[in-house]
């Protein structure tokens, strides 16, 4: 029988080579003064570049969006500019407005139809605004009188200056079916 106490026992002579791994780690640990500030400069100008990034994106919050609408209160000429019975398209681009002559005087009509916010065109041989989403149509005056439209065109505040000259503001609108066309200052007496 073995006895307990004999055991084997290998021995590695100091004449033999070290394993491939340790002598890697060995070489690869030195690190030159070069290289050591290399990487540190390029781990600086990553953190500059970072932060340079998120102080832009923060910056963007002091300048908001803003939305450029033209001016809601204009000067539309003299009331001899606008013959009777006719439908002035001159502002219907810049400020989104007809003005239109009767009889009774001129009044300023939103060029917005009522029913989803397209922009009718006047039919000078049917007198009359024809919208071209979904046909709703308007007479002269703005009263709707076809399509799903669910009420008329609206009016905007028209006053003379004291030079004569029409003013027309469009932050007051005046609708017909609550009665305020008959306001003096949805037409004006000429």
């Amino acid at each position: 029988m073995p006895k307990a106490t004999d055991k084997k026992t290998v021995s590695i002579t100091p004449s033999s080579p070290p394993p491939a791994a340790l002598n890697k780690a060995k070489e690869g640990s030195e690190v030159s003064r070069r290289s050591f500030f290399s990487w540190l400069s390029v781990g600086w100008i990553a953190f500059i570049a970072a932060t340079g990034g998120y102080f832009t994106m923060m910056l963007r919050f002091f300048f908001p969006n803003v939305l450029f609408e033209p001016v809601q209160t204009f000067r539309a000429g003299f009331p001899d500019d606008y013959t009777k019975g006719q439908v002035d398209l001159r502002w219907k681009e810049k400020f989104g407005v007809w003005m239109v002559r009767n009889d009774d005087g001129i009044y300023a009509l939103s060029t917005t139809c009522t029913h989803l916010g397209c922009t009718p065109n006047w039919q000078p041989t049917a007198k009359k605004f024809k919208c071209p989403c979904h046909g709703s149509g308007f007479r002269i005056t703005g009263i709707h009188f076809e399509g799903p439209a669910p009420r008329p065109l609206e009016r905007f505040k028209i006053t003379l200056a004291d030079d004569g000259e029409i003013i027309v503001d469009k932050n007051q609108k005046y609708q017909q079916e609550k009665g305020q066309w008959t306001d003096p200052e949805a037409f004006l007496k000429v």
